[in-house]
């Protein structure tokens, strides 16, 4: 039971030096890229930049004892942080203590609720959030994100939160642009875009191996804020409208309880649901794709144990909700980490740095900081995937679509919910219209196929029906009234195969259904059959009156029926070596 909820006690016998090796040198370079993150992020929360640091220690200590994935390092992350300013920003004004408050309040129910769900194992809610809606949540939060750093880059205030609040206050408020803001971002931007696939050629000229230079390219952040932290003190740009991150206060701040507040916590209570799935979400994914480099295991559900304490750590230290991170996940897997205990290291250095680093942050420039989430949050925008899933699923495509336009004109709140609410219903339309293919035999075999799609062999009087779908109250109506018209449209049926080897599940509201498809069948002079009925759902029905009142058989196989209702059709078959069977 220990091992299981602290799997620490697991990897942590194996752990030796060449390990210990491997994972200080990891948490070097994570924290080399995590500081200027840390800082960018919590702005982006609309948080002292100091919050960004505290958030990024104490939880990957937790995640440490319990996190089952070793290259994993959980801290702020660009989405949720920008669900967090959302969430907070209808609470409280901005740098105010309220604020503050509430925004570690949220990263402590987020903690609860994930803590709750590992252990009662409900990892499964996720499932509720299909792929094209996470997706266009995500590319939608990206451009949203990316829109709201113009105004950093202009050195303008704006406010507003969707896109065309943003476009009003940038057009309203462009006469105040500051020239010297906006060198210092066209400085940023484009030196971190050119060292996305500029600098890995340049280090690998100078003897770098490939693999480090991939690491050291996305820690090339951190030059970008050395650069402009000295040029704008140097130049004294602050004091030509340069907005700095100004003093950062130096060490830890004391261990804190969040705001016990009921009527905050409630106000709280969806956006906190909605970070804990989303943050969930990315942390699973990331996991589970660099465990599967390694052929590692991931325990879903003790992921959610884990990231649920790093949140509850995150807020007893004075941070905000935090999930594990893709960019910074991928540098640890690819720096070497071997174990979870490079996240803790890597918490060390963080913390040493709040000590000895906060001092020369003082004239860095927030425009840099915007540059760093620009840059990074554009790699999450993938309007093509529309057009992917178009082509394979238009409906799927539709609701990414409106998770798009909906979080861009209203926000990430009623972005997400709708597209959970169109997914859900998409997914109840389609079971409640389910494939039903009539079946003819395959000349010559014992192969049943749709008439529509193949050349095959009716037989008179009987109607083989095969529904692709398990039975429950969305679709029953619509099998019994499918059924009613097939019958009425040709009077010479005399029985009804239903082939039911897609048929997992049959509800009470199917069953009745059945029960008075065959009552009525049955007043029509027409039989009803089954064929191929898998045990667990046989098992069911033997509990069902609708055994005991079947007007027609249940048969093991669709050929067993059609050789027992019409002989005739399958006589080619009455010797099965003749017969092309492929079981």
């Amino acid at each position: 039971m220990l091992k299981r909820y602290f799997p620490i006690l697991t990897w942590g016998r194996e752990y030796n030096r060449a390990t210990l090796e491997a994972d200080l040198i990891a948490a070097i370079i994570v924290t080399i890229m995590l500081i200027p993150q840390s800082l960018a992020y919590a702005l982006l929360a609309g948080l002292p930049p100091e919050v960004g640091l505290y958030a990024s220690i104490s939880p990957l200590v937790i995640y440490a004892l319990l996190g089952t994935s070793r290259p994993l390092a959980v801290g702020p992350v660009a989405v949720v942080s920008l669900m967090t300013a959302t969430a907070v920003g209808d609470l409280a004004a901005k740098g105010t203590p309220e604020y503050l408050g509430a925004a570690i309040a949220l990263a402590f129910i987020s903690g609860i609720m994930l803590l709750v769900m590992g252990l009662l194992r409900l990892g499964f809610i996720t499932s509720f959030l299909s792929h094209p809606v996470i997706a266009g949540f995500i590319s939608a939060s990206g451009i949203l994100i990316a829109a709201g750093q113009l105004k950093h880059f202009l050195g303008i205030k704006v406010p507003g939160k969707t896109i065309p609040e943003v476009a009003e206050g940038i057009w309203a408020n462009i006469h105040q642009i500051n020239i010297p803001t906006v060198l210092i971002s066209i400085f940023a931007i484009g030196f971190l875009y050119w060292s996305r696939k500029g600098l890995k050629p340049v280090l690998i000229k100078r003897g770098l191996t490939e693999r480090l230079a991939s690491v050291l390219v996305r820690a090339a952040p951190v030059v970008a804020v050395i650069v402009t932290i000295l040029v704008t003190w140097a130049l004294g740009l602050e004091n030509w409208g340069v907005k700095v991150v100004g003093e950062v206060p130096e060490g830890l701040p004391a261990p804190t309880l969040p705001p016990f507040d009921p009527a905050l916590w409630g106000q709280l209570f969806v956006p906190a649901l909605l970070i804990s799935i989303i943050g969930y979400v990315e942390t699973i994914s990331v996991a589970q794709t660099l465990a599967a480099k390694k052929r590692q295991r991931i325990d879903p559900d003790q992921e959610l144990v884990a990231l649920g304490g790093s949140n509850i750590a995150a807020s007893i230290s004075g941070g905000f909700p935090v999930t594990g991170g893709f960019a910074r996940s991928v540098v640890n897997f690819e720096a070497g980490a071997a174990t979870p205990a490079a996240g803790a290291f890597t918490a060390i250095g963080m913390a040493v740095a709040t000590f000895t680093l906060t001092p020369a942050l003082y004239f860095l420039p927030q425009a840099t900081l915007a540059a760093t989430i620009f840059v990074a949050v554009l790699t999450l925008v993938d309007l093509g995937a529309i057009k992917r899933i178009f082509t394979y699923s238009p409906g799927d495509a539709m609701a990414m679509v409106a998770t798009i336009v909906v979080t861009l004109l209203d926000g990430v709140d009623v972005g997400i919910a709708t597209g959970v609410i169109l997914s859900i219903g998409l997914h109840l339309w389609r079971s409640s219209r389910p494939h039903v293919a009539e079946l003819g035999q395959v000349p010559g075999t014992e192969h049943f196929r749709n008439i529509r799609r193949h050349r095959v062999e009716t037989a008179p009087g009987v109607l083989s029906l095969r529904v692709d779908e398990s039975l429950w109250f969305p679709n029953a109506r619509f099998i019994e009234e499918m059924i009613y018209d097939r019958i009425a449209a040709d009077k010479s049926i005399k029985h009804v195969v239903l082939n039911c080897p897609a048929i997992n599940h049959i509800d009470s509201s199917a069953l009745e259904a059945l029960e008075q498809v065959n009552e009525q069948l049955k007043d029509a002079g027409v039989r009803l059959h089954l064929s191929e009925v898998k045990g667990p759902v046989m098992d069911r029905l033997t509990r069902s009156d609708l055994i005991t009142h079947l007007s027609g058989q249940i048969y093991l196989t669709h050929f067993d029926a059609l050789a027992t209702l019409a002989p005739e059709t399958t006589r080619d078959c009455a010797d099965l070596s003749r017969c092309e069977t492929h079981r």
